[in-house]
């Protein structure tokens, strides 16, 4: 539906287009209006066309930008070409998919250290991506916040989560969707996670949950779950709340086990409830499959569990969609089953060692300070050392574009907006000899930029020719010159260049 109202544009003289779904100018042409042709094409013409089209996108190996997954090996390719066909949620007609579902939930389950018996089964499903687990999540709180206060004949119209500045929007999305309150701590110029102290400051009888992010997405950096698990802990003896964590662990849920294993931050700590993590990020899984896993089935309340028959037997489901394809489900488990536990530590620590020496080389340009910290996920955010240059960020990122490369510049949140920083994440296909030639482009386009910014303004002298003057003192033989006139005079310095193409002058310049 959103694709077709954005091809519904009106022709018009104009250079450049606005959506008129997001409202940004996005292309410099008009567009026309789409309809369905009248007559078919072959196959062949088909395919063409839109492969023609489509070399105009960016490479997705050099877009920097994004966690998502971008390459897979040819196996798992093949593999998820023969179950595309496949709908995920007919359980009854692929009981072997929904097996293999099953088994993720359960590995990710005991992955994050979840109190599950050798015969029981973890509770958790398989999402589109970490933006529904979120959700999923989200309603699970409130829910069960809502049937407390009920069950204590107290009001409960005023639902709110506490949060960093710093987390991703699809937690916006979540608070103004199902009309909950976000209460944001906010960032400064040093600290760009959310600060467990204040956060608990804010939690009130109306908190449902504190959300605490496992790789921030402005930086990468881990935010201090067991800090905030016992400050809350403490908040909760005191008032009689359970005022509980959910961890977003989108980024570095599948980081954390295998680079730091002792570091607490899953279901060793006692409030943390659920866990949202990406398949498609560092689960090494093209884009499309996310996970939500709850400490036990008692935090997820049974009323939001759908039960239906109409596909040829009882299917529990917790989605937002309901169809779906199976292919990133069968990929998940195809990268379980090939790596392992040792794979993935490989795959993961290979990708930091490439941040660290991405990192080293962007110290050496001394022009740079790092943001981005060591105990994360393996990215890179750094911001110009001189503030006065903040603003040449988003001047280098446009840069970087020509040799290909898809680098984000961006203003941090709220309190510490002032700051501008460029980010670069390293996946597994980002390889040391690309990152040498990042480290390059980086150097040319820097040298590019100074260019631009620190030319000499030219400084213009004029040297002018005067007569003598009709009177003429006789006796003393001076001239009398006009008071309107200057003898010599420094211009005010231009910026701009000026032709001086067929410009006649007299004296110097």
């Amino acid at each position: 539906m959103v694709l077709a109202q954005v091809h519904q544009f009106e022709e018009d003289s104009s250079s450049s287009s606005i959506c008129p779904i997001f409202g940004s100018r996005y292309i410099q042409e008009p567009i026309p209006r789409y309809t369905l042709q009248e007559k078919q094409n072959s196959k062949e013409v088909a395919y063409q066309i839109i492969h023609d089209e489509l070399l105009l996108d960016s490479n997705p190996r050099l877009n920097l930008a994004s966690f998502v997954t971008t390459w897979m090996e040819p196996e798992c390719d093949k593999l998820m070409s023969e179950v595309m066909n496949k709908n995920y949620v007919d359980m009854d007609e692929y009981p072997v998919t929904t097996e293999l579902q099953n088994r993720c939930v359960n590995i990710i389950a005991h992955l994050f250290n979840a109190p599950v018996g050798e015969k029981e089964a973890a509770v958790g499903v398989g999402t589109v991506g970490s933006s529904e687990a979120i959700m999923l999540a989200g309603l699970a709180f409130k829910r069960r916040w809502q049937n407390k206060r009920k069950a204590q004949g107290k009001p409960c119209d005023k639902p709110n989560i506490v949060t960093g500045a710093n987390v991703q929007v699809c937690w916006e999305k979540f608070a103004r969707y199902f009309e909950v309150e976000l209460k944001e701590v906010k960032l400064r110029e040093g600290y760009y996670v959310m600060d467990p102290v204040k956060a608990v400051e804010m939690v009130d009888e109306n908190t449902i949950c504190v959300a605490a992010i496992l790789g921030s997405t402005l930086n990468g950096e881990f935010e201090d779950v067991k800090l905030l698990n016992d400050l809350l802990t403490v908040k909760n003896t005191k008032t009689g709340w359970e005022t509980p964590i959910h961890v977003d662990a989108a980024s570095g849920g599948f980081v954390a086990p295998f680079l730091y294993p002792e570091l607490e931050w899953d279901f060793r700590l006692p409030l943390v409830k659920s866990i949202n993590v990406s398949g498609h990020k560092y689960g090494l899984v093209y884009a499309g499959v996310g996970w939500v896993i709850w400490r036990s089935s008692k935090y997820l309340p049974e009323e939001l569990i759908f039960h239906i028959n109409y596909l040829g037997a009882d299917q529990p489901t917790f989605t937002l969609n309901f169809s779906k394809g199976s292919s990133q489900i069968i990929a998940q488990y195809y990268q379980f089953l090939r790596l392992g536990f040792e794979g993935y530590k490989n795959v993961i620590k290979n990708c930091m060692e490439n941040a660290m020496m991405l990192s080293e080389g962007i110290k050496r340009m001394g022009r740079f300070d790092i943001v981005s910290k060591e105990y994360g996920v393996p990215l890179v955010a750094f911001s110009f050392k001189n503030k006065k240059d903040m603003h040449l960020a988003f001047k280098l990122s446009k840069l970087l574009r020509q040799y290909g490369w898809i680098v984000p510049a961006y203003t941090m949140p709220a309190d510490a907006d002032h700051v501008t920083v460029l980010r670069v994440v390293v996946r597994e296909d980002f390889a040391r000899p690309l990152v040498e030639k990042f480290l390059s482009h980086v150097e040319i386009s820097l040298n590019e930029l100074d260019s631009m910014t620190e030319a000499p303004a030219p400084t213009i002298w004029l040297t002018v020719e005067l007569k003598p003057s009709e009177n003429v003192d006789d006796e003393d033989g001076t001239f009398h010159i006009p008071s309107s006139v200057t003898m010599k005079k420094e211009l005010v310095p231009i910026n701009k260049s000026i032709p001086l193409m067929g410009v006649k002058t007299k004296g110097v310049c």
